[in-house]
């Protein structure tokens, strides 16, 4: 399966267990692998056979600015699945990032990764 990559996507979302971070919000930071057989894109220089990783991009940036959740586990389950709305991708790797999170010692910062696919 080859993959396809986007690291770093930024977007501000209200997901925390706490009131502040649900009424503050807070930068979230995602990075995606697609698995996907990009040979059918490749042999013809199609768009359309593979993904198109712009519109998955400002799909995930929706869903980070959409309806808070508790907890970023749900919510790299919630861009797993919208990843796997499109046809070609048949794995994905989520990693949620939250560099801002309420931790009071010090920490780079906390990330939760799940892999999902259609099987």
């Amino acid at each position: 399966m080859d993959r396809v990559a986007l690291r770093g996507l930024r977007a501000r979302g209200h997901h925390g267990v706490f009131p502040r971070e649900r009424e503050e919000g807070q930068t979230f930071v995602v990075d995606l692998v697609l698995g996907l057989d990009t040979r059918p894109a490749a042999a013809e220089d199609d768009l359309a056979k593979t993904v198109h990783y712009g519109v998955i991009a400002e799909e995930v940036v929706d869903v980070v600015q959409g309806e808070p959740v508790d907890l970023i586990e749900t919510l790299a389950e919630r861009i797993a699945q919208q990843c796997l709305k499109h046809g070609p991708v048949q794995e994905v790797e989520v990693c949620v990032h939250k560099p801002d999170a309420p931790i009071t010692v010090p920490f780079d910062d906390v990330t939760v990764t799940i892999t999902r696919s259609r099987a």
